[in-house]
């Protein structure tokens, strides 16, 4: 039960956890090897804030700089009060040499005859800059030579301007010397507040914002958005020539890092010094450069300033500002067997199109739409990334990055393969008794993870350790393969339910928070390897390993029971039919154990925490009534606990980004719609929509690699399992607001994520690495199954009519004759389709949607089932109406709705079965 007075026990499990999360936090600063604040502070003040400051009016901001060094004090809009998009707070501390401001910049230069490069950096080693005559539309400008290195052969002038009513950042470089010099790399650091340090999450969600890079060269652009997801936003993006060709982590920065800070990036223009060097093991997402300064020559760079609304107004905002915008449906993960479409906007011609590797994609054009749009046609062909570049008619480049995938049943295929064979732990294992599961594996070693200094990880449970044997058991509810799931079944019966989960009792349903543990003094000699430090605070000794009071290990294995339940009660073979109820019983029962034996963090919203509420949907649906009502109960408590909160997603963690995923789902289903919306508007905070596979629907993480990966660091993940999970809510928002497009191709995008890191022969990443020296995937599993989840409950198509683009579908191909509207289902399970125009979505329990087919006209919709095999005899179809875009209700054709709520329809043995729903 929820309390708000915490419980003896629960303080007790609060003080551990804080000491883990503190020791945690010591361990990335040692990692990184950077200072504490407090060292920070001790270091005597070098920009030269003593000597003042200078304020600008600045278009939509106040423009505050520091007049010794001209680096940005302050960047507020003008429209909000109180609210700054620089570290503003932070300024007096990060005031030491080696602290990055907005407006300093960094270089790699070589003159012709030398092979090596040298650095420089405005931020090195403070000192006063000498200020130069303002010209026409300057705010103020300076010669940066006093705080550069003597030896520097370029001058360096620094301005702030108005160009357009926008603040404009400029660069003017100017070879001094009588060689000709080459430019290696040219960075130019963004700093904005995104340290939480110190800051409640209202303090975080008023005060601070996140940024996320679209590195698409010419058309690139950062975009700066609010915690609370609130207008303003702010976009920076190239004047003129100044490509973002790759984003660059200022590792060097001493602002401490950890799980309150992910860290300051630059804007990289030129990159080839760092791809010959730092970045050679690795395949940047644009071809790297260089640029040459002959003697006396100049060059500028310059980026603006643009001052936007919420993060769904960016490409409008663009739009406005003469900048390209591509939109690509269904997004830039493409299955091989999906017919994708691109739309790009920009006034001048297309010149050319090329794409790397050669015939990764097959692109042609296909027309103009009614307002100007460029439209394309797009077809994957190679597995793997594949990089789009668009020359304009006037020089400007923009790159779109793809990643290529095996269509989608043979990825998900492919997945449950490797999960039930390479990751399948079969072995004696007496004495912590993990056999048989799917354990963590690692893919660069080509073998299993069964010891780590992290206990969880060879634990079978948190997170990290719990990932594969999670994302095994939801693989069969996309497509249950019968050996498979035989394998689980003994999983569950053996392993989870009785070890990880205690199964009798007075704390019968608790979950342990690792099998595996470190005891070397009570455990025989040789059960630990040699070669692993165990002397980490990670290494849980057997008390800790057998703690129950981790709410976050519960709804793994509440979703391994319903699972159970699923295939029991829906398919016919596959898990002794009669077991079913006894299945979903033990699923609510975990539930009702989380709140009851772990209420301390189940005050939080549960990464997959969704499944209490496909639970609760269950045993409604079952008429268990009594059970039902329980888990409601709670459920509301902690949903009541929210509403009274600001913003209610808080965790163990001092700003997270899984919490959201079910504080939507409660908050929605009891009708607290303000609070589902602040949730929603939080979310797409950190969720962008961009031009590019990596970031497009790639919900914030960035330091689960501590807990999850083997590449130990923080940065910022790619598709870790924040993807997935916060898509439920998103897509369950979108299925509300059918006419919001943004919603649609935000949370395709992180559903599509979810997959993108799935290797040909079925590994699954904790994350890929996003820094340009790695740019690969994680060496280990990880955590991966939690965002598997969020696609297995998810995954769906999608078809709708764009004012703009036409008919277009997600998750499968559309092709349209007449009134009628055809729609092949390219999705793994083909088990869900949301008809926008109806605002109708119809899910299968048990069946295939081979084909669908709309009559825009009367509505009438048919659809083509795949006919029965040994498993299912029969489909179980759903209508739900989660949009009122009309006053019709749908309902099956001579077909009624069982006890279940749901249409049971026999399928023919040897051929389609069609059937039709109408209003």
């Amino acid at each position: 039960m929820m309390n708000t007075k915490p419980t003896r026990r629960s303080i007790t499990i609060a003080f551990k956890a804080v000491f883990c999360l503190v020791l945690s936090l010591l361990y990335i600063q040692v990692s990184l090897a950077q200072s504490p604040w407090i060292a920070l502070s001790k270091k005597p003040s070098t920009l030269g804030l003593e000597h003042g400051f200078s304020q600008f009016d600045a278009g939509a901001l106040k423009l505050k700089l520091v007049k010794s060094s001209q680096t940005v004090a302050g960047l507020q809009p003008k429209m909000v009060n109180d609210f700054d998009f620089v570290p503003s707070d932070s300024l007096k501390v990060r005031s030491a040499d080696g602290l990055y401001h907005l407006g300093d910049i960094n270089l790699k230069l070589r003159s012709a005859d030398k092979e090596a490069w040298t650095s420089y950096s405005t931020a090195a080693k403070r000192n006063a800059v000498k200020s130069i005559a303002a010209g026409k539309n300057v705010l103020s400008a300076a010669d940066l030579a006093a705080t550069l290195p003597a030896d520097i052969p370029l001058q360096i002038t620094r301005s702030w301007e108005m160009q357009n009513g926008k603040l404009v950042l400029r660069f003017e470089l100017k070879n001094k010397s009588s060689k000709t010099l080459e430019i290696g790399a040219l960075g130019i650091p963004m700093i904005f507040d995104n340290i939480l340090e110190g800051r409640t999450l209202e303090q975080t969600h008023a005060k601070n914002v996140f940024y996320d890079p679209y590195i698409g060269q010419d058309a690139g652009y950062l975009q700066v958005t609010r915690l609370s997801g609130q207008a303003p936003s702010l976009i920076v993006a190239p004047l003129g020539h100044t490509p973002f060709e790759a984003y660059n982590p200022l590792n060097d920065d001493r602002t401490p890092r950890g799980i309150a800070f992910e860290g300051f990036y630059e804007w990289m223009v030129h990159s080839k010094a760092y791809a010959e060097n730092e970045w050679k093991n690795a395949e940047q997402w644009n071809k790297p450069t260089s640029t040459f300064l002959k003697p006396g020559e100049s060059k500028s760079y310059a980026l603006q300033f643009i001052v936007s609304g919420t993060a769904k107004n960016t490409e409008s905002k663009l739009i406005e500002n003469k900048r390209p915008v591509a939109v690509s449906v269904p997004g830039y993960v493409l299955p091989k067997d999906v017919d994708a479409k691109l739309f790009i906007n920009y006034a001048k011609k297309i010149k050319s199109l090329s794409v790397l590797p050669e015939n990764a994609l097959t692109v042609k054009a296909t027309g103009v739409t009614k307002n100007g749009w460029k439209s394309y046609s797009v077809k994957a062909n190679t597995w793997g990334r594949a990089r789009l570049s668009v020359v304009y008619e006037d020089g400007l480049e923009q790159t779109i990055n793809y990643k290529v995938i095996e269509p989608e049943n043979e990825v998900i295929a492919s997945y449950g393969h490797f999960l039930t064979t390479k990751q399948w732990f079969n072995q004696p294992d007496p004495i912590f008794k993990r056999s048989p599961s799917a354990i963590t594996y690692d893919y660069e070693k080509q073998q299993q993870v069964t010891q780590d200094n992290r206990a969880w990880i060879a634990g079978l449970s948190d997170e990290g350790g719990a990932g594969s044997w999670l994302g095994a058991m939801m693989k069969q509810l996309v497509h249950p393969e019968k050996e498979e799931v035989d394998k689980l079944k003994q999983f569950v019966d053996t392993v989870m339910f009785g070890h990880i989960q205690l199964k009798d009792g007075p704390q019968k349903y608790g979950v342990k928070k690792s099998l595996f543990y470190y005891a070397p003094d009570s455990l025989p000699k040789g059960t630990y390897a040699d070669n692993i430090n165990f002397k980490t605070w990670s290494a849980w000794p057997k008390k800790e390993a057998d703690n129950l009071g981790r709410s976050y290990n519960y709804p793994h294995v509440a979703a391994a029971h319903w699972i159970m339940y699923r295939l029991a009660r829906n398919y016919t073979g596959l898990v002794e039919e009669g077991s079913w109820k006894q299945h979903l019983i033990n699923a609510a029962e975990t539930g009702m154990a989380m709140v009851n034996i772990a209420p301390y963090y189940a005050q939080f919203g549960q990464m997959e925490g969704t499944i209490f509420y496909l639970i609760l949907t269950d045993l409604k649906n079952e008429g268990l009534t009594d059970e039902a009502t329980r888990l409601e109960n709670e459920m509301k408590k902690r949903a009541n606990h929210w509403r009274s909160l600001q913003y209610p997603f808080g965790s163990e963690m001092p700003w997270d980004s899984t919490g959201q995923e079910e504080v939507y789902v409660w908050s929605n289903y009891f009708g607290y719609t303000d609070k589902a919306n602040v949730t929603l508007n939080a979310i797409l905070a950190y969720m962008p929509v961009l031009p590019h596979w990596a970031y497009n629907g790639n919900a914030r993480r960035y330091w689960d690699f501590l807990y999850g990966g083997k590449l130990t660091r923080v940065e910022r993940m790619i598709h870790h399992y924040g993807s997935g999970l916060n898509a439920i809510p998103v897509l369950m928002d979108y299925r509300k607001n059918p006419d919001d497009f943004y919603l649609l191709r935000a949370g395709y995008g992180g559903l599509m994520g979810t997959i993108s890191n799935i290797t040909q022969d079925g590994f699954a990443p904790a994350a890929f690495h996003a820094y340009p020296s790695t740019l690969k995937n994680d060496g280990i599993t990880g955590d991966y199954g939690s965002g598997f989840f969020g696609y297995a409950v998810n995954t769906a198509a999608y078809v709708i009519k764009h004012p703009e683009f036409g008919w277009l579908a997600f998750g499968g191909n559309l092709k349209q004759a007449g009134t009628t509207v055809n729609l092949k289902l390219t999705t793994a399970a083909k088990s869900a389709v949301y008809i926008a125009a109806e605002g109708l979505y119809i899910s299968l329990d048990a069946g295939i949607i081979a084909e669908v087919n709309y009559n825009m006209q009367n509505g009438e919709i048919k659809l083509k089932l795949d006919a029965a095999n040994a498993y299912t005899p029969a489909a179980l179809v759903r209508l739900s109406q989660p949009a009122k875009v009309k006053n019709n209700a749908y309902v099956m054709k001579d077909v009624q709705v069982n006890a279940r709520g749901a249409y049971q329809v026999q399928l023919n043995k040897d051929q389609p079965t069609e059937i039709i729903i109408k209003r």
